[in-house]
């Protein structure tokens, strides 16, 4: 039997010992995080798809999984001979969760989850809609624990303290800041889940998470008071101090649900701010009168000080070497005859030992994306030792990042490797073409992502193409690589308008185009928004520094401005990066960048 068979058949055993009829895994942690650490892989765990997104329902008979369209293809070939069926979420007729457990649900039926991995807002959806049906709810209920035997270890990793020369903010600051905003709510208090949210409000980094340097927490902030709650064995005497000195009181990390039940419910128990994208259904129980406010922390969090800019720029300087120094040792490769000896995961481990040559790297900010040929066509595709290629001829599509103490990178080229066709020169530069529509945009204050979306997807509508993805997401400082609340994306995605942007955000700009079963393309720059010259406008300075692939742009598609933008930046790119480089990798970049 296929071994996700088998752990759905003992989760079904699990669940008719406790009656229940349905079971809803989650990918999300307590906090929920994008990210996770391998203690909350259940749903990987059970079903072996292993996109960053989804979540599984198991009944008696049948079993489903909802992903979004960057996994589609990943899903659907991970999920085979599991038994589970694919629900390919945001796509014509296919219902979303709370819809389908309304309609297969029968009355007095019984559904369980684990409500610590549940967010309050999702929780909320479900039950909104199953309202009347007089479903059952069991939600202190984790089954995994009862048959995932050689389930990973809880995650306690030691904090590390970000000095002020990086922070840019000292937590006096911050914590007072945030103390305003819950008076300004009518709140005595405030809850905060996200772990991005804690780490940058204390100024401390972990190690909990793959790739993404947080810790798990939550913290209990009052005018008196601030707890920090969090596991014994994650911070040393020195931290405590450190701490302690700024106020902060450190209480084990299971102990927050008994302090809010003990001090947050009841008749008369003081208002408390929550987050109801982050809270979980588990907390918010015991709280009596929450107040949903969105985070303070994160809009605070999301406009990078004049500091952390300035150290995101040297970040992106740094990152730059490293990529521009393996694109160049591909093309070396390719000019000599050499490139198919290159695999997709040599290509990875080459950029990443390049990256880890730079002063102060820390780690990736995510798992690297090297994709041959229709592997490119795969969102998020990742080699591993079975799906491993050499490097053919056509496209190779790389989108990596990097965690340095100066910040967060996150950047995508796809690169030509011998000959390309026409049409997928065509198909390069229109995606080009809405990469620096974007990166040249310039609008009101005010503007949301949802209308820059069109300035990147316009090029590939004019061929009636497009891409199942938004163009653009918010990046943290040495945090989560996707970051809110700044997006660039459709509002049919993201369900609202978003953050309007702020002078300080760092958003990315990914337009794409996937042509299933042959190639992926797309480019990506991180963007740092900024204040025009044009009074009450702004506009976007490019952070990456990195080549385009010369050999895949029709200059003839490009307009008089898009051709002067991309001299511009090859232009930077080179002034920036070649006191980096050997003198053969600083030619070819010379030759790269030089005007087109």
């Amino acid at each position: 039997m296929n071994k996700h068979r088998d752990r759905i058949e003992q989760l079904r055993r699990a669940m008719a010992k406790h009656g229940i009829d349905v079971y809803m895994v989650m990918t999300e942690d307590f906090h929920s995080s994008e990210y996770v650490d391998d203690y909350f892989k259940g749903r990987e765990w059970l079903s072996g798809f292993t996109g960053s997104a989804g979540t599984l329902l198991v009944s008696a008979h049948a079993a489903g999984l909802w992903t979004d369209g960057r996994y589609f293809l990943q899903a659907e070939e991970q999920l085979k001979d599991s038994g589970i069926e694919l629900f390919r979420s945001g796509m014509p007729g296919v219902p979303r969760i709370p819809q389908f457990l309304r309609k297969h649900l029968k009355s007095g039926a019984t559904l369980g989850y684990d409500g610590r991995t549940v967010s309050f807002s999702f929780g909320e959806a479900i039950k909104k809609e199953l309202n009347g049906l007089s479903v059952n709810y069991k939600t202190h209920k984790d089954l995994l624990e009862e048959i995932w035997q050689d389930r990973p270890d809880f995650p306690k990793a030691p904090i590390w303290l970000l000095e002020e020369k990086y922070s840019g903010r000292s937590v006096e600051s911050k914590l007072a800041q945030l103390r305003e905003k819950v008076v300004e709510a009518g709140a005595e208090a405030i809850l905060i889940s996200s772990l991005d949210d804690i780490a940058w409000l204390y100024n401390y980094r972990g190690d909990d998470v793959l790739y993404t340097p947080v810790a798990m927490a939550y913290t209990l902030v009052t005018a008196e008071e601030a707890i920090l709650y969090i596991a014994p064995e994650a911070v040393n005497e020195q931290v405590k101090e450190a701490l302690s000195a700024d106020g902060i009181v450190c209480r084990d990390y299971f102990a927050v649900y008994e302090d809010v039940k003990k001090h947050y419910s009841g008749e008369g128990a003081p208002k408390i701010i929550v987050d109801k994208a982050y809270v979980n259904e588990a907390l918010l129980e015991s709280l009596s009168n929450p107040v949903f406010v969105d985070n303070p922390t994160a809009m605070a969090k999301a406009v990078k000080n004049p500091t952390e800019q300035e150290n995101i720029r040297q970040a992106h300087i740094k990152d730059g070497v490293a990529l521009t120094r393996t694109i160049y040792e591909i093309k070396d490769m390719v000019k000599k005859g050499t490139i198919g000896q290159e695999t997709e995961i040599s290509v990875e481990k080459r950029l990443t030992g390049h990256r880890a040559e730079q002063e102060d790297f820390i780690s990736l900010s995510f798992s690297s994306i090297v994709g041959s040929g229709d592997h490119g066509a795969i969102v998020h595709y990742e080699a591993t030792p079975e799906s491993d290629r050499n490097i053919g001829e056509g496209f190779l599509l790389i989108d990596s990042g990097g965690q340095y103490l100066q910040g967060t990178t996150d950047v995508t080229r796809t690169l030509s490797i011998g000959k390309v066709t026409e049409e997928m020169r065509t198909h390069y530069t229109a995606v080009l073409m809405g990469n620096i529509d974007v990166d040249m945009a310039v609008f009101p204050k005010g503007t949301t992502g949802v209308h820059i979306d069109g300035f990147a997807r316009r090029y590939l509508w004019d061929l009636g193409l497009d891409y199942n993805h938004g163009t653009g997401h918010g990046v943290g400082y040495l945090l989560n690589v996707h970051e809110g609340p700044n997006s660039i994306r459709k509002s049919s995605d993201a369900g609202g308008f978003g953050a309007a942007f702020e002078a300080g955000m760092v958003t990315s700009n990914e337009p794409a185009f996937y042509l299933e079963g042959r190639y992926g393309i797309r480019i990506e720059n991180l963007l740092l928004s900024v204040e025009s010259s044009t009074p009450g406008f702004m506009g976007f300075e490019t952070l990456t520094m990195a080549p385009y692939d010369r050999a895949a742009i029709k200059v003839e598609m490009l307009n008089e401005k898009q051709r002067k933008r991309i001299d511009e930046y090859h232009a930077k790119v080179f002034e920036t990066l070649a006191p980096y480089l050997s003198e053969d990798e600083r030619n070819w970049l010379r030759e790269e960048t030089a005007a087109l």
